[in-house]
C-alpha cells in the first residue's frame, strides 16, 4: 500500500480530536496591501501583452468558478482575486500581488481531478494572501524602497516602473516571483487550509505533488523549478491535513475538467510567452543556415532542418520548434522568443462533424494566433503550395519582431486526420529573403 493510500485510510479512522490549526500572518512589508494591488495589475497589463491569455468562456469560466470557491475563504485575504488561462503547455501557475492568477494550459492537462487543480490554485493565492513577493521585495530592498514608492505616489511612474531602478522586474527569477523555500512551505500550507474551507480534498494537493516529484530529473514540470521544494512538501501537507477539523469534501472528481481538457485540444501550440522560457538559455553564434540538412521525426510527422539548428520538443508530441540557439533571444521585456526558425504543430478547429476547410481553419488559426500577438497582420492573398506530397496553404503575416524592427512569418497549413497542421517560419523582414529557400525546402520535405 502506498503512502497516500495508507494515510487516507488513516484519516477514515482518526479521532476528531485535532490540534490547533497553524495559523499564518504576512511578514514585514513595506509596500500597502493598496500598494500590492496597483503593482499586481500593472505586471498583470504587462503579462498580457506577453503572453497568450485565452479568451474561451468554457476554460475561464471553469477556472474563475473554482478560484471564487477558494477565495470565499477568509484566509485568502480580501484581495481582487482574477483568474485566466495562459496558452502554455508547461505545467505552471503563477499568481502577481494583489491576486492576479494565471493558470497555463499544461497544468490543467496535468491534473487527475478539479481538486488538484484547486491546490495548486490555492497554493498561489497563499502566496498573494501572505503577500510573499512584495516581502521579499521589501526585504531586499530596505533603503532604495521608501523613496521609490514615494515617487510613485506624486506621480513619477508607476510601481513598476519605479521598481526597475532597483532590478525588481516582473522576469521568473523576480522576487517577486521566486519565493524562498520557508514562503513555499507556508503556501503549501495555507493553501491546504483553504481547500478544505472550499470544500476540497487537501489530500489531493498531496497526491499530485507527489506525481510532480516522481518525474523529477532535467525534465522536472516547471512548477517543481520555480517552486522550489520546502523539504517533504508531500509529508508536510499530510501533516497539516491531519491538523484540519474532519470534514465532508465534495469536490474531488473530474467533472467539468474533462470536457475543459478537449477544449484544450482546440488551442494551437503558443506561439510567444513563457513556454520559450523551457529551453535552453540563450548562446552566442550566427543563426543562418549552414547548408547541409538533417531529419526531425516525432509520431505525427518529419521534417528536414538545417543542421545547425536544434529541435526543441518531445518527440512523444506533435509540437516542435525548430530554430538556431542563438535565433533564441530576449525580447525587451526579457523573455524568450523565436527570432529565427519555425514552429510546427497541429490545431484542432472544432469541426463538428464538418469535412476540413482548409481556407476557413487556417483563417481560424490565424485568429487565434492574435489573441496573443495583436500587432499580427496578414499581408497579400493566401497562396497554394505542395506540402510534401499534398497540397497546403501559405499565408504571409508581419509581425513585431523580438529582435526590433519587424518579422516576416509564414504560416503554412494542411488539413491531416489529426487536425489542421501548420508550421510558422520566422525571420527578421530584411533577412526573410536569404532565408525563404531554405524554408520551402522544409516545407517539401515534411512526410507524415
Amino acid at each position: 500500500m502506498s503512502r497516500l493510500r495508507y494515510f487516507v485510510s488513516f484519516l477514515a479512522l482518526a479521532s476528531s480530536l485535532h490540534a490547533a490549526v497553524k495559523e499564518f500572518k504576512p511578514g514585514f512589508n513595506l509596500f500597502s496591501k493598496q500598494q500590492d494591488v496597483a503593482l499586481g495589475r500593472e505586471a498583470a497589463a504587462q503579462v498580457e501583452r506577453q503572453m497568450q491569455v485565452v479568451n474561451d468562456p468554457l476554460l475561464t469560466g471553469y477556472l474563475e468558478r473554482i478560484g471564487r470557491k477558494l477565495v470565499s475563504s477568509r484566509k485568502a485575504g480580501d484581495f481582487p482575486y482574477t483568474f485566466k488561462v495562459v496558452n502554455d503547455p508547461s505545467i505552471n501557475a503563477f499568481a502577481l500581488p494583489g491576486g492576479f492568477t494565471f493558470v497555463n494550459t499544461g497544468l490543467f492537462k496535468a491534473v487527475e481531478n478539479e481538486a488538484q487543480l484547486a491546490g495548486v490554485m490555492a497554493h498561489e493565492i497563499s502566496h498573494v494572501a501572505l503577500r510573499h513577493g512584495t516581502n521579499q521585495a521589501s526585504k531586499a530592498n530596505l533603503l532604495q524602497l521608501p523613496a521609490l514608492l514615494a515617487g510613485a505616489v506624486v506621480g513619477n511612474g508607476g510601481l513598476l516602473g519605479q521598481l526597475a531602478q532597483v532590478g525588481v522586474g516582473l522576469g521568473f527569477n523576480s522576487v517577486l516571483l521566486k519565493y524562498s523555500r520557508d514562503a513555499e512551505k507556508q503556501a503549501d500550507l495555507l493553501g491546504a487550509q483553504i481547500m478544505a474551507d472550499a470544500g476540497y480534498n487537501p489530500i489531493e494537493m498531496a497526491r499530485f505533488f507527489e506525481k510532480l516529484a516522481a518525474q523529477g530529473g532535467s525534465r522536472a514540470p516547471t512548477f517543481m523549478s520555480d517552486h522550489p521544494d520546502p523539504g517533504d512538501r508531500t509529508r508536510d501537507v499530510e501533516e497539516e491535513v491531519r491538523e484540519l477539523p474532519r470534514r465532508n469534501y465534495t469536490i474531488t472528481g473530474t467533472g467539468q475538467l474533462d470536457e475543459v481538457k478537449s477544449r484544450l485540444t482546440s488551442l494551437p501550440a503558443s506561439a510567444r510567452g513563457r513556454g520559450a522560457r523551457s529551453m535552453d538559455a540563450i548562446s552566442q553564434g550566427d543563426p543562418r543556415p549552414s547548408g547541409g540538412f538533417r531529419e526531425y521525426r516525432n509520431n505525427a510527422f518529419s521534417i528536414l532542418h538545417p543542421d545547425n539548428w536544434e529541435a526543441f520538443g518531445d518527440r512523444g508530441g506533435a509540437a516542435v520548434t525548430i530554430a538556431p540557439r542563438s535565433g533564441l533571444v530576449q525580447d525587451r521585456n526579457g523573455n524568450l522568443a523565436v527570432a529565427y526558425g519555425a514552429m510546427l504543430s497541429f490545431y484542432d478547429p472544432h469541426r463538428s462533424g464538418r469535412a476540413g476547410d482548409l481556407s476557413q481553419d487556417t483563417y481560424d488559426l490565424i485568429g487565434q494566433l492574435r489573441q496573443g500577438n495583436p500587432a499580427m497582420q496578414v499581408t497579400g492573398s493566401p497562396h497554394s503550395a505542395r506540402v510534401g506530397n499534398s497540397e497546403g496553404l501559405v499565408t504571409s503575416i508581419l509581425n513585431q519582431s523580438p529582435m526590433g524592427g519587424r518579422e516576416i512569418d509564414m504560416v503554412v497549413t494542411l488539413e491531416r486526420p489529426e487536425g489542421l497542421f501548420y508550421m510558422i517560419f520566422i525571420a527578421p523582414e530584411q533577412e526573410y529573403r536569404q532565408l525563404q529557400p531554405v524554408f520551402e525546402n522544409m516545407v517539401h520535405s515534411v512526410r507524415f
